[in-house]
């Protein structure tokens, strides 16, 4: 079961932003991407790299997972991404993310490359997870063997521009549901890409919403792949920070009611229990596969922080 570390928001922040960069640091999200690709303009990479560097190392980001996400492998930039953010801030970095991936090659490539640099620094071979962000046809076709390619992808990501763009997808809104498709054109992509991170045990992210200012259109997409079971989705503003982290965390009401499932079955299938397979808590009957669904809503409200509101008390005997 793939939950890890909380990714409920996962904040974009441009590398070639000196002050975005120091205002990321104290916002609320579970995680943050330093970004050198598509936020950063090609004359402005070789300074971004630097910024970057420089922003890991100086710290102030608290428990945040920190990402550097490095331009794809059909550009000239990436090897230069890698080798300078590494070897300048390795010590100081949880995972790389790679763009536009579409073969297991790409993640390989990537894998050995951090290992080579780990080595040669002394730092922990295999520390620094990747992030595999799926962008076009081709990856999402070939994203079972790209989430098995290495033991460090610990999340797949749905890119959704440039996937659009890659199937030719008549729309120029990212993110919402097209108003003459009767239904959601995402749910194909977002379930495969789930089937695939779920069969290896990787976390599953959703892409970005771009109208920002659209908290209220924000909340509804991050709701329908939070609902198949992703774990976080993409914020591009500080505004859509509080909305990601309520809605890929349970209620309140279903965290309790997780909690209190195991709670009575693991009482009622004990010696003092009576060893039962299935009984009733209170009018839903419950067994081995209800323990299964909550142990999925409790473990994802313990890594969000969450406490409970109420407890199991066994009947007397």
């Amino acid at each position: 079961m793939a939950v890890g570390r909380p990714r409920r928001s996962c904040l974009a922040v441009p590398g070639s932003s000196v002050k975005m960069l120091g205002k990321a640091q104290g916002l609320p999200a579970d995680q943050v991407f330093l970004d050198l690709e598509d936020a950063v303009a090609p004359l402005a990479k070789p300074d971004a790299r630097k910024n970057i560097v420089a922003a890991l190392n100086e710290g102030g980001w608290g428990d945040k997972i920190r990402v550097v996400r490095v331009n794809d492998l059909t550009t000239p930039w990436t090897y230069r991404d890698v080798v300078e953010v590494v070897e300048g801030a390795g010590a100081n970095l949880d995972c790389v993310m790679l763009p536009k991936v579409q073969t297991a090659a790409h993640v390989e490539w990537l894998d050995l490359t951090l290992t080579q640099i780990e080595k040669t620094l002394g730092l922990p071979v295999g520390r620094i997870g990747i992030e595999a962000q799926i962008e076009n046809a081709a990856g999402l076709v070939n994203v079972d063997a790209i989430a098995a390619a290495s033991p460090r992808v610990e999340t797949i990501i749905f890119g959704p521009a440039d996937f659009m763009a890659s199937i030719n997808m008549k729309s120029l809104v990212v993110g919402a549901l097209h108003p003459d498709y009767p239904g959601d054109p995402y749910h194909y992509i977002l379930m495969r890409i789930l089937m695939a991170a779920r069969m290896h045990d990787k976390q599953a992210i959703d892409g970005p919403f771009l109208q920002i200012r659209d908290v209220d259109g924000f909340r509804e997409v991050a709701k329908r792949s939070a609902a198949l079971g992703f774990d976080g989705k993409w914020v591009l503003h500080p505004g859509q920070i509080d909305v990601a982290n309520e809605v890929y965390s349970p209620s309140q009401e279903d965290y309790d009611r997780a909690e209190l499932i195991l709670d009575a079955y693991e009482f009622y299938t004990s010696e003092a229990g009576g060893r039962l397979g299935a009984v009733m808590l209170g009018d839903e009957m419950i067994d081995e596969a209800s323990r299964k669904m909550a142990l999925v809503v409790a473990a994802k409200g313990r890594a969000a922080g969450m406490g409970r509101t109420s407890t199991f008390t066994p009947p007397e005997s």
